[in-house]
Parts: C-alpha cells; structure tokens; sequence
C-alpha cells in the first residue's frame, strides 16, 4: 500500500499532528479487524459502539478511557486445572484475546457499557464544557455627546 507524504500540507498547519498519524493509521494494512464492531450515532451528542464478544463474560472485559482512546480489551480464562480437555470438531467461534483501540473527539467521554446477547455496548456522549460554547454578545450603542 503507498504511503503519503503530507509533509506539504503540514507545513501550513499548526496543532494538526494527530491527523497526519490517523491518516496513516487509517491506510495501514495492519488494522486488526477482530473484534468486529459498529459506532453508530444516537443524538445530536450520542454514540454507541457495539462489539461482537461472544464467548467472553463481563469480568474478562476491560473498557479503559484515558484522554482521547477508549480501550476495549478481552482475555479468556485458561482452563481450570484437572478440568477436562475439550476437543473440537470446528472451532469457528473465536476466543482469542483482543484490544481495540478507538479513537474519541475531544470533550467525548464513555458514560457506560453493558453485554446483552453476547455484544458489548458501550454508551459514548460529548460534553462540550459550558465555557467552549458559543456565547452571544450584546452589542451596546454609545451616543456621542456634542462639544
């Protein structure tokens, strides 16, 4: 796959790191793709995204925010010792371990998750602090006074 230069573009921006590392990110062919998700927008400053984690119970699940990445990650547990050996005919339900890693928009924060029907819901909400929103400003008329 070709990687582009955006050094050009770069050169007349200021702040915009972050995008050239997700541009690249995005057209790299090693993006894990287990696993499978959905982000799906609820409201004006609602989101959801839904994994697919059959197999795995709630306390092999980790959800970890910190800053702009929500981290999802799984880990089965190894079997038990003097348990018996399963053996599989087809084996197509995968349960291997994972870590996803999303990332999220500034003032977006994960409010909560849930597991229902072997998918993970995780609620995702933006809070735009009150001091970063737009404000209106009064326009005061001055009347001159003549000399």
């Amino acid at each position: 796959m070709p990687r582009f230069d955006l050094t050009p573009i770069m050169r007349y921006t200021v702040g915009f790191d972050r995008l050239a590392d997700m541009l690249d990110a995005a057209v790299d062919d090693a993006a894990p793709s287990y696993p499978p998700y959905n982000i799906e927008k609820l409201s004006e400053d609602g989101y959801r995204i839904t994994m697919a984690v059959a197999g795995f119970a709630p306390e092999q699940i980790e959800v970890v925010q910190n800053g702009n990445v929500l981290t999802v990650a799984g880990k089965q547990k190894t079997e038990a010792a003097g348990a018996p050996e399963r053996v599989y005919l087809h084996r197509g339900i995968a349960g291997r371990a994972f870590e996803r890693r999303f990332e999220l928009a500034d003032h977006v924060n994960a409010i909560g998750s849930a597991i229902e029907h072997g998918l993970l819901h995780i609620e995702l909400r933006r809070e735009i602090p009150e001091a970063l929103k737009p404000r209106r400003i009064d326009i005061a008329s001055r009347v001159s006074k003549a000399a």
